[in-house]
């Protein structure tokens, strides 16, 4: 008996696909849903003043009957970020692995939210029940511990979504990615392949994690006799091992700087998943205890973060440290896409101070490059390919990709966030949208601040605002006192003083006339004060402030 078709797998997208970031996709079967993942993305430039972006949830919110629980495949702030934000509106179960757990339980006691979130933790091959879903855990590697892809078994058939990952055969830690499992699953017949495209653009395969390792000893060989700084990103755990077992093999000391670096570090140390030999680490303070070069800093900062500790470091604005000539820093990372102005200004600062700078070869990518997504597809061998994780050029690779492995054309799905795709054996379509959004976090307010206000930043960023002050007597309409003007951010008052005592002969000019007429009520003043002010200033400067009346009656 065939299913009726209402009973198709819906895979909804609720961001990430569009850009690297804000990761989270609903899926959902009859009365069922799951969420995998829920991460955060970055403010653009033009997004002045926010902090964090976050998804708009809507969605979940109107369906909480049906959500069953969010699983997460690794600890990444793109993966996991929004978690507290979330959970707050949707209260859900979360299951993870062990390291993912860890993370996000710091995150959950920063918000209160430990006590009131159910939270299971599940190894690498075991499968959990949520609703009419099964979901496997695979293990996987990235560039975080404990990564996994998810083997998703709905009615409609098995979903694979590999999470973010990369085919290390020689982890640092651990086990090499459970390529047998793939294809075991591959051989049951799998519907959908949901693979991560960051490196699909990029030929051949991505180096293990080891070859950084040989980096640094090398590196550290050849500068014995200089202070190391290395800022490298917190969450790379195994990145942070390798740089404390370099330092061990050459008699250094280790400080650990930077919220997050000492948040991992601790969260990583308890459950066992670094090894730090006794009396490496020591306290900043203890600096001064020892010859520079017996020491060595692992750092935040590598991606040149205004407010991170190398970046602090690097404008002289670092309480406890102060870059020396001589220094070695080196980045073992790349910058992200957008941020590569940033880190060249930090590179140049920290040259200028006379600091010996290294980010050549430091650093390996902790996703799949066109071989190893080659192998995955082959494993899996699946009848629906969506390239997820990445932004339109790199999902276009994958799909590429997909189609020179044999998958046919007409089964290739490029999505939008918002688009629900319709799919069981029979076909696949796209059905529908839903309502997506970028909920934007400034400070404590969350979402407080929209297009609109966001709009009105950038105009005040470009051409700043004109307060326009007069007093009317109350009754009778008399203008008592002003309009008296005030710049901020407009042009430089003292020198302009002519333009300004101009512009408030114009303005009280049209208030008079204004007045005379009978029908003066006080948005019609205020108009009135707003387009002669527009049209004065724009004649005499081409420029476009904020004009902002205020008129007081006494």
């Amino acid at each position: 008996m065939k299913r009726t078709n209402n009973s198709k797998l819906k895979i909804i997208p609720l961001g990430g696909l569009e850009k690297i970031g804000m990761n989270i996709t609903v899926f959902e079967y009859e009365d069922s849903i799951i969420v995998v993942d829920c991460g955060l993305s970055f403010p653009e430039d033009d997004m002045l003043g926010i902090d964090l972006v976050i998804p708009d949830i809507t969605y979940l919110k109107n369906n909480i009957e049906k959500v069953k629980g969010v699983v997460i495949t690794h600890g990444h702030e793109d993966h996991i970020g929004a978690l507290s934000y979330v959970l707050k509106e949707v209260n859900m179960p979360i299951y993870t692995t062990k390291l993912t757990m860890g993370i996000i339980e710091k995150k959950l006691t920063e918000h209160n939210l430990l006590r009131t979130t159910k939270r299971k933790v599940v190894r690498h091959g075991q499968s959990i029940n949520l609703g009419k879903f099964r979901i496997e855990f695979i293990k996987t590697n990235h560039s975080i511990q404990d990564a996994s892809a998810l083997a998703i078994y709905s009615p409609a058939g098995i979903v694979v979504h590999t999470g973010d990952f990369k085919v290390d055969y020689t982890p640092v830690f651990g086990d090499a990615i459970d390529l047998q499992r793939f294809a075991e699953i591959g051989k049951k017949g799998v519907l959908a392949l949901m693979s991560d495209s960051t490196n699909a653009e990029r030929p051949g395969f991505t180096q293990s994690e080891r070859t950084v390792g040989a980096t640094f000893d090398r590196i550290f060989a050849e500068h014995s006799n200089t202070r190391i700084i290395i800022a490298t990103f917190a969450s790379n755990v195994d990145r942070v091992q390798q740089i404390i077992s370099s330092a061990c093999k050459y008699g250094r000391k280790v400080v650990v700087e930077g919220r997050s670096m000492v948040n991992i570090v601790s969260v990583a140390s308890e459950l066992g998943y670094l090894n730090v030999p006794e009396n490496t680490l020591i306290e900043i303070d203890q600096l001064k205890n020892y010859p520079p070069e017996k020491t060595t800093i692992i750092t935040t900062g590598s991606q040149g973060e205004s407010m991170a500790a190398l970046s602090r470091m690097s404008a002289d604005i670092h309480k406890k440290i102060t870059i020396m000539p001589g220094d070695t820093i080196i980045f073992s990372s790349n910058p992200i896409p957008g941020n590569e102005k940033a880190v060249s200004h930090v590179i140049n600062e920290l040259s200028a101070k006379g600091a010996d700078v290294i980010f050549q070869d430091a650093h390996v990518s902790g996703h799949a490059c066109q071989e190893e997504l080659k192998l995955i597809y082959s494993l899996v061998k699946p009848k629906y390919a969506i390239p997820v994780h990445g932004e339109y050029r790199h999902l276009k690779a994958n799909a590429t990709l997909a189609k020179s492995l044999g998958v046919p054309k007409d089964n290739v799905f490029i999505m939008q966030s918002g688009d629900v795709l319709a799919l069981d054996d029979d076909g696949a379509e796209i059905v529908d949208k839903v309502h997506t959004g970028e909920i934007l976090v400034d400070g404590l307010g969350v979402g407080d601040v929209g297009n609109i206000v966001l709009r009105d930043r950038q105009h005040l960023a470009e051409d700043g605002i004109l307060i326009v002050v007069l007093s009317l007597e109350k009754g009778t309409n008399q203008l008592l006192a002003g309009p008296d003007i005030v710049s901020r951010g407009f042009v430089y008052v003292r020198e302009s003083e002519g333009l300004m005592e101009e512009a408030r002969q114009v303005v009280t000019e049209a208030v008079e006339k204004c007045l005379m007429s009978r029908h003066a009520d006080w948005s019609k003043i205020k108009l009135v004060i707003r387009d002669t002010m527009n049209d004065f200033i724009w004649k005499r400067t081409k420029r476009k402030p904020m004009i902002l009346p205020i008129i007081m009656d006494v």
